[in-house]
């Protein structure tokens, strides 16, 4: 009989389905990149989701994340993803944890409840906390280097992080990840080097902020506004499912 997965059925086999049916996957963050990844894993069949964002849909995200739509502006990431993966399949497990991800909460939540976990934030210091204790906890973790200022699909690859080349952000993740120990972590990266923004100061946020009033964080902080594309982004979120995907039904996988 047909039904949703009939095709991925045919692809995998009914053993690797029920596996990432059973299969309990953390997301975190869920912008241009895992917003994508999050939407691949719940059409493939993943289960049970954990979603972590702090986040609202701000006017600006609307050239690349998947959840940002005009219906959805200024509403929490993690509760129209939640709201999409049930829609896509109504008997998923979806975790919402409406939060920013760092030193002062990690001590919250226990990774080793995870079967993998998807690193898809932006800031450097939750990106090592999570990596450090996903280690600490033995829970697979991929994770996704910059996406900004570039427009070439086509250049991402997956290869551990003391591989990369040409990406800044890579570059003090390897030198932060030494002090801790840490030798190895597969990432998706691109090999392009990253565009300057164009900047209209008349339309740029730290004039003119269209963010939701009441969040705490917003694009003002830093300094220089990143530019973004609708294609590229998304690339690296699919990647990163795939890796996911991939890991989850070889049995053999570390």
């Amino acid at each position: 009989m047909q039904d949703q997965f009939s095709r991925t059925r045919a692809l995998l086999g009914q053993a690797a389905l029920q596996r990432l049916a059973e299969s309990h996957v953390a997301i975190f963050g869920l912008g241009g990149v895992g917003g994508h990844t999050t939407e691949a894993l719940a059409r493939s069949g993943v289960g049970h989701f954990a979603l972590f964002d702090d986040d609202k849909i701000c006017l600006t995200n609307l050239n690349r994340q998947i959840i940002a739509t005009h219906e959805t502006l200024g509403r929490y990431k993690v509760e129209v993803m939640a709201e999409r993966i049930l829609a896509i399949n109504p008997k998923a497990k979806i975790e919402r944890h409406q939060v920013f991800y760092g030193p002062k909460v990690a001590d919250r939540f226990d990774l080793s409840a995870y079967d993998y976990i998807v690193d898809a934030i932006d800031t450097v210091t939750a990106k090592l906390e999570l990596i450090t204790r996903a280690a600490e906890a033995k829970t697979p973790i991929i994770s996704a280097m910059g996406t900004a200022n570039k427009l070439d699909p086509t250049a991402f690859t997956v290869t551990d992080i003391f591989q990369t080349e040409n990406d800044p952000l890579a570059r003090v993740m390897r030198r932060e990840l030494r002090r801790r120990g840490i030798t190895a972590l597969p990432v998706v990266y691109s090999r392009e080097t990253a565009r300057k923004p164009l900047e209209d100061l008349t339309t740029a946020c730290k004039q003119n902020c269209v963010c939701p009033p009441d969040v705490a964080r917003t694009c003002t902080v830093r300094r220089q506004i990143p530019a973004s594309s609708a294609f590229v982004p998304g690339t690296a979120g699919l990647i990163l499912a795939a890796e996911v995907v991939k890991a989850l039904i070889d049995t053999e996988s570390p």
